[in-house]
C-alpha cells in the first residue's frame, strides 16, 4: 500500500511536469535561448503577447525574460545571503547560549513565523515599510529625475529582498536548530573537556558537524524564496526594470518583477492561448531552476555527511 502510494504520487509529479513543459513548449521553441537573454521591453513584449491575434497562426510570443530573471537572482541571492548568518547566530544561542525559559518561548515562535501567510508580510511591507522607505530613504532628486523611465515608490529590491529574509530565516532556524540539537552531547562535552570555551566549542564541534542540514537549511530556503509570488507582487514595486548597480545605493530602492510574482500580476491574462503558454514557461523555468537547487544541495552534503548530521 505504501509503494503504491509512493508510485502514484511520482506519477502524479510526472504529469504535472509533463503537463507544463508541454504547454510552455511554444513559448520556448518560438524564442530559443534569447527567452533568457535581454532586449527590448519586458513589459511591452508581455502585453504584445496578451494582445496576440485571435488566429494562432499569428500568436506572439516574443520574449526576452532576463529582467525577471535578473529581478528573481537579486531578490533571493540577497535574501539568503543576510539571513543565513542571522539563522545561523539565532539557531546557536538557542540551542546553547539560551536561559531554558526563554528558549522555552523562542522554539514555538521561531516555528509559528516559519508558518504565517506570506499576504501578511506583504501587508505590513506595502502598506507600512513601503510608505517609510519611499519618504524617509528615497532620493526625492533621483525620483524625479528617472520618473518618467521608471517608478521609485518605496517598493523594490530593498523591501523584496528585506521581507525575504524575514519569512526565509525562521525555516532555517528551525532547521539548524534541530542539526544542533542532534549533535551527540558528548562530542561537545568531550570538547569542553580538553579547556576549549563554549562558543569555540559550538562553532568547531556543533557547527561542523551541522553543516549537511545548514546546506538542507539553505536550499529549502532557497526554494521557498525562488516559488514566492503574492508577497513579492505586493512589494517588488510590480514594474519589470532591472536595477542597475552603478547608481549607488538606489540601485536597491529600484523596483524589480521576479518570475514567481509575474506568473501572479500576469494571472488576468491566461484567456489569452499565447500569454498562459508563456506563463507556462515561467514556471518550467521555475520547477526546473528547484531541481537544479536540490541536486546541487545533494552534491553539496555528500562529502560532508562523513561530519555526521544529515
Amino acid at each position: 500500500m505504501l509503494g503504491a502510494l509512493a508510485a502514484t504520487l511520482l506519477l502524479l509529479i510526472a504529469g504535472m511536469l509533463a503537463f507544463v513543459f508541454k504547454e510552455a513548449w511554444p513559448s520556448f521553441s518560438h524564442n530559443g535561448l534569447a527567452w533568457f537573454g535581454g532586449g527590448g521591453s519586458t513589459q511591452q513584449q508581455l502585453t504584445a503577447i496578451y494582445e496576440s491575434p485571435s488566429n494562432p497562426d499569428d500568436y506572439v510570443y516574443t520574449l526576452h525574460a532576463w529582467p525577471l530573471i535578473y529581478g528573481t537572482i537579486l531578490s533571493t541571492g540577497l535574501a539568503v545571503l543576510i539571513g543565513l548568518p542571522f539563522a545561523l547566530l539565532c539557531a546557536l544561542f538557542m540551542v546553547e547560549f539560551a536561559p531554558p525559559g526563554l528558549r522555552r518561548v523562542m522554539t514555538p515562535v521561531v516555528r509559528f513565523l516559519a508558518a504565517v501567510p506570506s499576504v501578511i508580510y506583504g501587508l505590513i511591507g506595502i502598506l507600512v515599510l513601503a510608505p517609510w522607505i519611499n519618504d524617509h530613504l528615497v532620493d526625492g532628486d533621483f525620483k524625479l529625475a528617472v520618473n518618467a523611465i521608471v517608478p521609485i515608490s518605496g517598493g523594490g529590491l530593498l523591501l523584496a529582498s528585506l521581507i525575504l529574509t524575514i519569512m526565509i530565516v525562521p525555516i532555517m532556524i528551525a532547521i539548524i536548530g534541530d542539526a544542533l540539537r542532534a549533535v551527540p552531547r558528548s562530542w561537545i562535552e568531550g570538547s569542553a573537556a580538553l579547556g576549549v570555551n563554549r562558543w569555540r566549542t559550538m562553532w568547531k564541534v556543533a557547527v561542523r558537524t551541522a553543516r549537511p542540514a545548514i546546506a538542507a537549511a539553505v536550499v529549502l530556503a532557497t526554494a521557498r524564496a525562488l516559488g514566492e509570488a503574492i508577497m513579492l507582487a505586493m512589494v517588488s514595486g510590480s514594474f519589470i526594470w532591472s536595477p542597475n548597480p552603478l547608481d549607488g545605493i538606489n540601485f536597491f530602492l529600484e523596483p524589480i518583477q521576479p518570475l514567481a510574482a509575474t506568473i501572479v500580476t500576469q494571472s488576468e491574462g491566461f484567456s489569452a492561448v499565447p500569454l498562459g503558454q508563456t506563463l507556462y514557461a515561467i514556471a518550467a523555468v521555475l520547477l526546473v531552476s528547484s531541481a537544479l537547487l536540490s541536486f546541487a544541495g545533494w552534491a553539496v552534503r555528500q562529502p560532508l555527511r562523513k561530519y555526521g548530521t544529515r
